[in-house]
Order: structure tokens, then sequence, then C-alpha cells
């Protein structure tokens, strides 16, 4: 499948979360010293995962690399943390590439000012109910949706990003015929 980053509008621009201006891009090859983050897209089957916060919203799973840890092992963790499962696969379709201009990186172990934050999508296994440990974000819900409800909810809250990459993994999924 030949995929141009145009179609997705919301991911073909910067986008600002905070002090952090993002690019998305389709390249899968990055140095890994600058990884900071792994996110997933994460699929049951032909479905797909979303994960919700106590405050009510709608979030893709993931997070920040802890001190000496590898990008994989930190997305097993997640996975475990916020969804309650196990990780059957990944495959990594672009980077977030990011700057911040805070004057201190977000922990003091991740790269700054410039920092990478993967991004893929991973067939999952629900086991259990999300970790919550009290550091991390704490999850209210973990809803398996089809793609089109997924987007819905990404939408509905202003996340077109989200939206966008959850369509991006559906359509590479669907090219690979893996759904």
């Amino acid at each position: 499948m030949n995929t141009k980053l145009e179609q997705y509008k919301a991911l073909s621009q910067p986008i600002v979360w905070g002090a952090v201006e993002n690019c998305f891009t389709l390249e899968a090859q990055v140095d890994e010293s600058f990884v900071s983050n792994i996110s997933i897209i994460p699929t049951v089957g032909d479905r797909y995962a979303v994960i919700q916060l106590e405050d009510g919203r709608w979030e893709l799973a993931g997070g920040t690399l802890e001190p000496g840890e590898h990008h994989m092992d930190a997305l097993i963790r997640e996975v475990k943390e916020e969804l309650g499962a196990e990780l059957k696969s990944y495959t990594r379709i672009g980077c977030f590439k990011c700057r911040s201009s805070a004057p201190e990186p977000y922990r003091p172990h991740i790269p700054h000012p410039s920092f990478i934050r993967l991004v893929g999508y991973g067939e999952i296994e629900i086991v259990g109910k999300p970790l919550n440990p009290p550091d991390g974000e704490q999850i209210a819900a973990v809803d398996v949706v089809d793609i089109n409800e997924a987007v819905r909810r990404f939408e509905a809250i202003g996340r077109h990003d989200i939206a966008e990459l959850y369509l991006l993994a559906h359509r590479l999924r669907q090219a690979e015929g893996r759904i």
C-alpha cells in the first residue's frame, strides 16, 4: 500500500501538546537513542481497543520509557498497565519527532529537547484489568470496538490525530491482509 501522509490532515501538520511540538512521519527506522515514548493502536482480531482515562478522555495507549528500559519492554509494560493485556505482536508504522520548549525534560532520563515517540499497531490479548500503578494515568475503561466507533470517540473529543492513527493502522492492516 502506498500510504501518503497528506491524506491525513491532522497527522500531516505540526501538532502541539503543551510545551511539545510534534511532527508525525511514516519513518519506522529511527535513532533509538532519541526514543522516549512508545504508543500502540491495540487490536483484538478485527476490532480495536480504546482506553478511557478517569477524567473521561479517550487516549492513545503507551507511555514513557523508564530509565534504561528498551522501548519494546516499555510497550509490554504499558500494555499490561493500561490495557490489562499481553502483547502478541507489534508493527511500527512511524513516529512523532518531538521538540520541547520546556526548560527541562519530562523525566531526567529522557532525551531533551528533541525526542521520538514511536507509534505502531499490535495484537493484544486482554487478560485482566488495567494495573493502574499510582504514578501512571488512571484508566477507567478499556473497550473493544470496531474502527468506526474508535474513530468516532477520538473525533468527539477533538483528538483527530489519534483518530487518524487508528485509521492509518486499519488501512495498513487491510492492505497487509490482516483483516
